[in-house]
């Protein structure tokens, strides 16, 4: 009798598959001045910054109809290039012809969090309404240097009432945050490690973060929903992002603390008693290497947004406003 696993494995994904933005060459390098390494300016120029998101929406929408991972790949970068550019491969196996039946994403209501900074690689937030849904999309947007093209490496989905009130300086600009040396409870920088030390660990890992779904919660959901059987047996592995590959940022609420984009890595495998495992999900199959004859391994990355309180603000703790989670790559032994 062929084991299967206790529930499918599926590949966990927003409705859309959301693509970053390049800047054709002539907007790209007129966003900053040339003296960017030393002088503190704004990431993008005010009249640009609506460009980026009108080319990310062009980008996007041909990606993902023709579900062509080799465009999606030239636009987008980070976290939510390695979740999109997976699920756009998985489906294009699956559907060599691309989707007819793709609605195309149209955004509006817009505005733009521009921090200013010194130095590379620079950022900005685009915070709008989308065609999807009534929430509001955070898109992280980044390039290396003048020569770069904007590519969004964040998305997060927040309602409308789950939206920061940023603080902003003297001409109106966001205020970034560093990834390390602030009066934040945890450093920008450290979220990954002590999330997954947490994941791991509980309390005894770190003691920064609130109860909630995506802590005490997720927690919970792997002891429970994937307890050990007889016949399955699933662990997990939680491990921090290369802060090269992925890295965080972060901006200033008015508050005193900050909202801070950062990334994760996870791994699950399932072995089962007598196999081979059933797999039913299409999507991770297509992005399967080896044969599932006694285990199925998952590698997923995580982007995640949170609200980081100041070291003086006593008894508050870090607190997740969205996750997206999604298999980056499967492997059967």
């Amino acid at each position: 009798m062929t084991a299967r696993a206790p529930l499918p494995i599926r590949l966990r994904r927003r409705l859309s598959s959301v693509a970053a933005a390049a800047l054709l060459a002539p907007l790209a390098t007129g966003c900053v001045t040339v003296h960017g390494e030393q002088a503190v300016i704004p990431a993008v120029r005010k009249a640009d910054a609506p460009a980026a998101l009108d080319h990310f929406v062009q980008v996007v929408n041909d990606a993902n109809a023709k579900l062509d991972p080799a465009l999606n790949a030239q636009v987008e970068t980070g976290a939510l290039g390695a979740v999109d550019g997976a699920g756009i491969k998985a489906r294009h196996a699956n559907s060599p012809s691309g989707n007819p039946g793709y609605q195309p994403l149209r955004f509006s209501d817009t505005r733009f969090l521009i921090p200013r900074e010194r130095g590379w690689p620079k950022w900005f937030v685009a915070d709008t309404a989308n065609s999807r849904d009534s929430n509001r999309w955070l898109l992280v947007f980044t390039r290396g240097s003048v020569n770069d093209p904007w590519q969004a490496s964040y998305l997060s989905v927040l309602s409308p009432g789950q939206l920061p009130d940023f603080a902003t300086d003297a001409q109106g600009y966001a205020v970034p945050v560093p990834v390390s040396g602030t009066d934040l409870l945890v450093q920008p920088g450290e979220l990954s490690a002590q999330y997954t030390a947490y994941l791991q660990q509980g309390d005894k890992g770190s003691t920064a973060f609130a109860q909630g779904g995506e802590t005490s919660g997720l927690r919970a959901q792997r002891r429970t929903q994937y307890a050990p059987t007889p016949q399955v047996v699933t662990q997990f592995a939680d491990q921090a992002a290369d802060p090269a590959q992925y890295a965080p940022v972060a901006l200033r609420l008015r508050d005193g603390g900050a909202l801070v984009f950062f990334t994760t890595r996870h791994v699950m495998k399932q072995t089962v008693a007598k196999g081979p495992v059933a797999v039913k999900d299409p999507n991770i199959n297509a992005l399967m290497t080896g044969k599932p004859n006694k285990s199925v391994t998952l590698y997923k990355v995580a982007e995640q947004v949170v609200k980081v309180p100041a070291q003086s603000d006593s008894g508050a703790k870090v607190a997740f406003l969205n996750r997206i989670e999604g298999v980056v790559s499967a492997s059967g032994a």
